[in-house]
């Protein structure tokens, strides 16, 4: 039997513990980033979300305002910039409550060649892909802690796993999320903030679609996979609202792994 393919927000789990808590969401004005606004929203919780595409961000908050849910407060961040980060931070905490849940979401994918990188490149590969993972955790932390715990997702790769060649800064930055992953584990897990690393593997996103998906990429699909099914955007959602709700209380210092069974 296929499965549905949509973004289906009412044949799925609720989560009780979801409704009402404050969520805060990076790069989420498209791709998997808007599906978790999205799914976050339908249970009820209180979300808000940057993104650096503004136009985007604004019609999201305002279509799901006119699906009955109540509308996210987006931001306009350029997420390379930590204090504009921080003050986005601040105005979720300011509007929604003490943040309880932190997806560290944002990255970009695009590819490059080991030849063709510079120092510049580099350093704002790292500054789109990790550092802004890092310094969201840290201004979360505080909230979390008044709170008595929460739940920080970092947002990984397989890229990491199967060692992907045309993007090694992205893949490098990738691979140090796990490590910052279990490391804020270990020191959060005292003030029962629990921080996991999801891995998704490749999500058929438009960006994808347009970009990168053709007849090989097809084949290749076919041939890693353990399911035939495409991997959708609402596939990662929904392992995140799971590692944000009390159902994982227990769970953290994990790679919580949806790619169809590619690795």
């Amino acid at each position: 039997m296929s499965r549905d393919a949509s973004d289906n927000l009412v044949t799925y789990a609720s989560y009780p513990s979801l409704r009402g808590r404050s969520v805060f969401i990076t790069g989420g004005a498209s791709g998997i980033g808007e599906s978790l606004v999205r799914h976050f929203c339908a249970q009820g919780s209180r979300v808000a979300f940057v993104d650096i595409a503004e136009e985007s961000g604004r019609e999201l908050a305002a279509a799901i305002d006119a699906d009955g849910h109540a509308a996210p407060l987006f931001i306009p961040c350029d997420l390379r910039d930590i204090e504009a980060l921080k003050h986005a931070i601040a105005e979720g905490v300011a509007q929604n409550g003490p943040l309880q849940v932190l997806c560290n979401n944002a990255g970009n994918d695009d590819r490059h060649q080991t030849e063709d990188v510079t120092v510049a490149y580099w350093d704002d590969r790292m500054a789109v892909n990790l550092r802004h993972q890092f310094f969201a955790a840290q201004a979360a932390r505080p909230f979390m802690k008044v709170l008595g715990g929460g739940s920080i997702i970092n947002f990984g790769s397989i890229t990491w796993m199967v060692g992907d060649p045309d993007c090694p800064a992205y893949v490098t930055a990738k691979a140090a999320i796990w490590g910052m992953t279990r490391a804020l584990a270990r020191e959060f897990g005292p003030e029962r903030i629990r921080v996991n690393c999801m891995v998704p593997g490749w999500v058929m996103t438009e960006r994808q679609m347009s970009l990168w998906l053709n007849e090989a990429g097809e084949r290749q699909i076919a041939e890693r996979q353990c399911l035939p099914d495409r991997l959708q955007p609402s596939d990662i959602a929904r392992m995140a609202l799971f590692l944000a709700a009390d159902d994982s209380a227990m769970c953290t210092s994990q790679q919580f792994i949806v790619d169809g069974g590619w690795v």
